[in-house]
């Protein structure tokens, strides 16, 4: 099963309905490479950020169009900020089972903490990889932040 299929999948067992699409033509590897490939906001893709925190796998859900306040995600997963890493290409991949670029909020082998930014909610509609550079699926936000039960709080740095 490829992990696009995976993501389809696990969108099933949670009872999503969004489709996968899969673009032949066009990148969806970074925030604003997806939002032209969907035509959609930059602030209507999900960035799904992965962090180990004192090894703690954690998930943090931001819109494309912020950056994550690593100082309020470490205070509030009760770290201190010297222990909340961004995770290596390889703990993302053992991990979650996806490649950086493609890492999904869904299917992952196991559950972690799981943060969603409030600046999502101005968003009824959103886009989230869907493991692959090339792949992505729309969500409800609040279905999707729903299912993949993840807490509302304000992790993301002002924007300038």
């Amino acid at each position: 099963m490829t992990p696009p299929e995976r993501v389809q999948q696990a969108l099933a067992a949670l009872g999503l309905p969004g489709r996968v699409r899969v673009f032949d033509e066009a990148s969806t590897h970074t925030a604003q490479e997806a939002a032209d490939a969907v035509g959609c906001q930059l602030g209507q893709i999900v960035k799904t950020l992965f962090f180990m925190a004192e090894g703690r796998p954690t998930m943090a859900l931001v819109a494309g169009d912020r950056q994550v306040d690593t100082s309020a995600l470490a205070e509030l997963v009760g770290v201190g900020r010297k222990k909340l890493k961004m995770g290596t290409p390889d703990e993302v991949r053992d991990t979650t089972g996806y490649e950086v670029g493609g890492v999904a909020p869904v299917g992952w082998p196991q559950p972690c903490d799981t943060i969603a930014d409030e600046s999502l909610q101005r968003f009824d509609d959103i886009w989230a990889a869907a493991g692959a550079p090339n792949a992505v699926f729309p969500a409800r936000t609040t279905e999707l932040v729903l299912a993949v039960n993840a807490q509302w709080a304000r992790i993301v740095k002002e924007p300038a």
